[in-house]
This record gives structure tokens, C-alpha cells and sequence, in this order.
């Protein structure tokens, strides 16, 4: 059952679902219009950070993830990143998330990055997942797109089962559990 903006407050104020949690959609910071975030009728947009690391061929690298290495991106810290044409980004969220074991989350980019071909994937938080959440960002276009730190860039659904499920992520120690900062492919 997917659910509202009440069923998510409750979640996030009592049981620490989202932190920080913003109990509103934020679309302007000191009358400055940005990419809006917070609680919206039936998801939570989330931020994204100020660490990126964009991926670059300055050492003619290939992307493997089975043999990541740290030569296929360059590290950038800043307000906003500018992510090359046809290249692609990953990012954190400000936001922590603890999900409880009866939920599932489908993460989706905003239409206002998505109209200027600019496609936010983040894969389902699963059952008792916590962490940081990496955002993954591609620019599909020919041109140098310009992402915005401590704004939105996804929303966040959450989908309640009927019942819990048998195994959770946390019950089989996913990898990526607890996630401080951007992780990178882990195999």
C-alpha cells in the first residue's frame, strides 16, 4: 500500500524513519527559488549533498564493477556540480533513512532535473536498509548540466506490505548497510 504524507510524518518523527526530516515541501530559501524538498503528499524528496564524485577517461579507465577502481572519477566538493555531457555523477543524500522491515522504497528523480535530460536512479531501499542513500545522476545531454547541493533531487516512496517480510537486508547483512558517505560498486 503506498503511503501519504501523515503514515510518513508519524515514521519519521517517532521512529527516526527520516533524519533530518523536513515536514514540508521547502521551494525557496531566503525568497531564492531551488529545487524543492521535504514531505510532499505521498513521498519525501530528498537532498542531495555538497560530495560528488564525477566520472572522468583521464586515465582512458574502463567501469567495471566487479574491479572498481578510484581512477574512473575525480572527487569534487561544492554548492553545485557541473557534470560533463553524456557523463555521469555519484552523490549522497543529507538525509538519512531507517526503513522498517514491512517497507519497501522506489526512488524516483524530480521533473525538474528529468526535463533537462538530466536521470536520477537510486535502487529500492529494502526492508530494514539504513544508511546514507548514493544517488546516482546522469547528464544524457550534449551539454555540461549544472546539479544543485542541498536541494532536492528525488523523491522517495514508501510502500507498506501487509505483511513483514521473511529476510530482511538487514537479516542477511547487505553490503551496502549503514552507508556513510558516496559508496562505490562492492562486490
Amino acid at each position: 500500500m503506498l503511503q501519504s504524507d501523515r503514515w510518513i510524518r508519524k515514521m519519521a518523527l517517532e521512529e527516526g524513519m527520516i533524519e533530518p526530516f523536513i515536514e514540508r515541501q521547502v521551494r525557496s530559501v531566503n525568497e531564492d527559488k531551488i529545487v524543492s524538498y521535504g514531505l510532499s503528499s505521498y513521498g519525501y524528496d530528498l537532498r542531495v549533498g555538497n560530495k560528488f564524485k564525477v566520472f572522468t577517461n583521464v586515465y582512458n579507465s574502463m567501469v567495471d564493477p566487479k574491479s572498481f577502481t578510484e581512477d574512473a572519477f575525480v572527487d569534487f566538493e561544492g554548492d553545485s556540480c557541473i557534470i560533463p555531457p553524456n557523463s555521469f555523477a555519484l552523490a549522497v543524500s543529507l538525509e538519512y533513512f531507517r526503513i522498517p522491515r514491512n517497507v519497501l522504497t522506489l526512488c524516483i528523480g524530480k521533473s525538474t532535473y528529468a526535463r533537462c535530460g538530466i536521470i536520477v536512479n537510486v535502487t529500492p531501499f529494502e526492508p530494514e536498509w539504513e544508511g546514507y542513500v548514493t544517488i546516482e545522476i546522469s547528464n544524457t545531454t550534449p551539454l555540461p548540466a549544472k546539479i544543485y547541493a542541498n536541494e532536492g533531487i528525488a523523491q522517495v516512496i514508501f510502500l507498506e506490505a501487509k505483511e513483514v517480510c521473511e529476510i530482511s537486508y538487514a537479516d542477511r547483512a547487505g553490503k551496502y548497510m549503514k552507508q556513510k558517505g558516496i559508496t562505490v560498486p562492492i562486490i
